[in-house]
């Protein structure tokens, strides 16, 4: 007999609501964390090249290359958080008999 969860199947007003969530821009999950990297990936090319301008002398204002650098930072830390969450629920969820 097989297994009670590959039995399972999407019922029809689900599987639309699912499509419907997997066309909305940014509705999937590995969409939401791709944008969410190519963001944290900006803020630290705009950190680098702000740190970058103050090094030359460009007149850039150092509050302004700090706060740049503060805000990669964040994000940075805030992804790292994301990962773990995510690495401990896929722990836990092959920990996880059926």
């Amino acid at each position: 007999m097989g297994s009670p969860v590959s039995s399972l199947r999407i019922l029809p007003a689900a599987e639309s609501a699912v499509e419907q969530s997997a066309s909305a821009p940014g509705g999937n999950f590995a969409g939401t964390l791709r944008e969410a990297m190519n963001e944290m990936g900006s803020l630290s090319s705009q950190a680098e090249s702000k740190v970058a301008s103050v090094l030359e002398g460009n007149g850039t204002d150092v509050h302004t290359a700090l706060i740049a650098v503060e805000k990669a930072d964040l994000s940075f830390q805030l992804m790292m958080q994301v990962r773990n969450k995510i690495v401990s629920a896929y722990q836990e969820i092959s920990r996880m008999q059926f």
